[in-house]
């Protein structure tokens, strides 16, 4: 008959209803990504920025020598939180040395600095939303507010929305624990966490409330 062509099964409509709730709620039936955690600015923003601030903070120009550490490198994608790139966002990022100090007056470790670490990149990302640095694994030190296990700050600023905070290693859970201001994320501290993709290699996507 003609109209058996319309007929729809209990089976098929649930399935529908549910594709369709999905739809409807995020405008895919993926799940929207999870926005990334902020951080405080901290007490080292570089004001005086050097004037090497490219991707590679493993080298200053105008040295010859190499930053001491084990170099790493982390790569990541800057998302809106309905997963689209966010093209042009810039980012500022700086950390302390393999020591465990920062290129700061405010500093008052008494580790060592090194002449040949950047400490600072200012990057901006590609059509996908991509960004890379090569740095080397900053240490942890001790502060006023207790032990900071090693990060790194990050200053993201889309077209509309823009995002302070630190990006922490997935190796290090124990000492991330233990850091006060990684508990004080609570359960959205794993959105600020980079995962070790290869040897040496960090992959870490920041995702904004807006573009």
């Amino acid at each position: 008959m003609a109209h058996e062509k319309f007929i729809i099964t209990r089976r098929s409509f649930a399935g529908a209803a549910i594709a369709g709730a999905g739809l409807i709620a995020g405008g895919s039936a993926l799940a929207a990504p999870a926005l990334t955690a902020g951080g405080p600015l901290g007490p080292f923003y570089p004001v005086e920025r050097p004037a090497d601030d490219d991707f590679d903070m493993t080298m200053v120009k105008g040295n010859n020598g190499r930053a001491l550490g084990r170099v790493i490198e982390v790569t990541g994608r800057v998302l809106d939180q309905k997963g689209n790139p966010v093209n042009g966002a810039m980012l500022d990022l700086w950390q302390c040395n393999a020591a465990g100090r920062y290129a700061h007056a405010a500093d008052v470790a008494t580790a060592p600095l090194d002449p040949n670490f950047q400490g600072f990149a200012r990057l901006k990302t590609g059509a996908s939303g991509e960004w890379r640095i090569r740095t080397v694994k900053p240490s942890g030190y001790d502060s006023p507010i207790g032990r900071r296990t090693p990060h790194i700050h990050v200053d993201v600023q889309g077209r509309q929305y823009r995002l302070i905070t630190q990006m922490y290693f997935a190796e290090d859970a124990d000492q991330n624990a233990k850091d006060r201001l990684y508990a004080n994320l609570g359960k959205n501290a794993e959105t600020a966490v980079a995962k070790l993709a290869a040897a040496d290699q960090y992959r870490w996507d920041i995702v904004l409330m807006e573009g």
